[in-house]
């Protein structure tokens, strides 16, 4: 498997997309669209905190 680092800018873009789709499914947007902001930037924070495996 190749390795690769992961935008944070993807992360957050994901979580605001899920955040969004939730929120008007929900009809509540203005709270999942915040949580979908905090949700993406976890998600990047814990990739990059991520150490790369040793390829032995």
């Amino acid at each position: 498997m190749k390795n690769f680092k992961t935008n944070p800018g993807v992360a957050i873009a994901l979580g605001i997309a899920i955040g969004a789709a939730v929120g008007v499914a929900t009809g509540n947007l203005a709270l999942w669209l915040a949580l979908g902001v905090a949700i993406g930037g976890g998600l990047s924070a814990a990739a990059a905190s991520r150490k790369p495996k040793d390829p032995d």
